[in-house]
């Protein structure tokens, strides 16, 4: 089929929702999957908590921690992906939930996922921000310090906003380019550990080597809450859902985008720990660094070479968050055009320069700044607190993310066995008579880890997803029943507004 039939078709199935094509579709299959790919991002996740896994799990943490929530994670990826083919919008799973649920449940759905959004966009950066500025700091003769570190992550959240606002088709060539330079950082990383470290490797077996912990708790449970190493690199791959709509022959290429986005990040990721653990001297010494990753580069490389192995570091970081605004901007574009936040009518907006949810992009980048502020002002009035700011952001989207990841997957099982959803309603990308049981372990697997990711010493972050619910509750009485009639799919748009609506945009 040529491009122009493609996106006909397309744009028909998008119709077939009750939605207008009013967002660019240029997106191909390999710029969808390297949005997600790019999101991931083992060079953000595995590497700012490094020091959180070594600390909790020791080096084993990387071997079987590492593999053991890949694992789970695919089998997640793949009810995703499966959905996605069946329901291809960019309100992705706020209206997988609407539709196979009711429209409570893609209300829920939507806010969690926000919330979750929040906490990712403010993780990467803030992430990118804890090596860009020691970095900036030894380059330019200033004291590195957490009010420094704060100005440098708004920084970059404003340089995240200002590209995305100008538009898909320069944000998606950074993505392509960005997933190349992963992988390219990646080897270079590997091969500058694995040939010209000052020291020598350990051995093969120390990378599962269980039992060593350097925090106060029993090794069990320290290896349980050193998961979030693992967990939290693994989210943000509903990215390629959200940018359905920008994405040619999206009911294919956006669910490979989804799974293939986690498969080539665990192998990738794995190779990556792998020689950076089998680094280490002193694991005990790199526990305790400020930043274990960055003690670990430098001890193994040296100065000058390891801080240019960093700064490589740093920038995939960027390219990111970078990709991370692009989602999030894209899931409250969605739920604002169907009246779910309040000023929806801002939100919901197009720009008809960029084509680009230009308010909504401004929105993420000024809330995501907000959650790291509040964490700022509580550990400045209690200086004393133990967490790390980045542990309690990570901790906060991994619960929200995945929760949101969760709902529909249920209520497809729900739908399944009601008789409500049949297999003529999948979609080309679907995993057949192993879909029941790989969504039922997918939903064990969700419910374990947002259990794990809030224990002690993560609390605060169980505090202020319980205070974010709260909100959310009073927000149910407060905006919900007055405003919100839930998704176009429901709403039986008719095919002349559909077509008043594109016509704004191709004038």
């Amino acid at each position: 089929m040529d491009k122009r039939k493609q996106a006909l078709e397309d744009k028909k199935h998008l119709h077939q929702f009750g939605y207008a094509q009013e967002l660019l579709r240029d997106m191909g299959g390999f710029s969808n999957f390297a949005i997600s790919f790019s999101i991931i991002s083992i060079l953000t996740g595995a590497v700012s908590l490094y020091g959180h896994g070594l600390t909790y799990g020791g080096p084993g943490i990387m071997g079987f921690g590492w593999t053991l929530v890949a694992l789970f994670v695919l089998l997640i990826a793949t009810s995703m992906a499966e959905l996605a083919s069946a329901i291809p919008t960019a309100g992705a799973l706020y209206h997988w939930a609407a539709i196979l649920g009711n429209q409570r449940w893609g209300w829920y759905t939507a806010w969690i996922n926000l919330i979750g959004q929040i906490g990712i966009v403010a993780g990467i950066d803030y992430s990118c921000a804890l090596f860009a500025d020691p970095l900036l700091a030894g380059a330019f003769g200033y004291s590195s310090t957490e009010t420094t570190t704060l100005l440098v992550f708004g920084i970059i959240l404003l340089l995240h906003g200002i590209l995305n606002h100008v538009g898909i088709r320069m944000v998606a060539r950074l993505n392509d380019f960005s997933a190349w330079y992963h992988i390219a950082v990646v080897a270079v990383l590997v091969i500058s550990l694995a040939f010209f470290t000052k020291n020598s490797l350990q051995p093969i077996e120390y990378l599962f080597q269980l039992g060593q912990t350097f925090s106060d708790k029993p090794y069990a449970l320290a290896f349980l809450i050193g998961l979030l190493q693992a967990q939290w690199t693994f989210t943000g791959y509903d990215a390629s859902a959200h940018t359905i709509e920008e994405t040619v022959n999206p009911r294919v290429r956006a669910a490979w985008g989804i799974f293939t986005s986690v498969a080539f990040s665990f192998v990738f990721g794995f190779i990556m720990l792998a020689v950076v653990t089998l680094s280490i001297q002193d694991a005990a010494a790199a526990s305790g660094a400020s930043n274990a990753f960055i003690y670990v580069i430098s001890q193994a490389l040296g100065g000058t070479f390891g801080n240019v192995v960093l700064w490589l570091v740093t920038l995939a970081m960027w390219f990111c968050g970078l990709s991370s605004v692009t989602s999030f901007s894209r899931m409250m574009y969605a739920f604002s055009r169907d009246k779910g936040m309040p000023g929806s009518s801002h939100w919901a907006q197009i720009s008809r320069k960029y084509r680009t949810p230009a308010k909504a992009i401004w929105l993420a980048v000024v809330l995501s700044f907000a959650l790291a502020l509040f964490d700022y002002i509580v550990k400045s009035v209690n200086p004393d607190t133990s967490y790390t700011t980045l542990a309690f952001l990570t901790a906060v989207s991994v619960v929200g993310l995945y929760v949101s990841y969760g709902i529909p997957i249920f209520l497809k099982l729900r739908a399944e066995a009601k008789g409500v959803f049949l297999p003529k309603h999948y979609g080309p990308w679907n995993l057949g008579s192993w879909s029941k049981p790989v969504n039922a372990i997918s939903l064990l697997w969700i419910v374990f880890i947002s259990v794990i990711m809030v224990i002690p010493p993560n609390e605060n972050a169980l505090y202020a997803l319980i205070g974010m619910f709260v909100l959310l509750l009073v927000m149910d009485f407060g905006y919900y029943k007055r405003h919100f009639a839930g998704p176009q799919a429901a709403l039986a748009t008719s095919q002349e507004e559909i077509r008043r609506r594109e016509a704004e945009f191709d004038m």
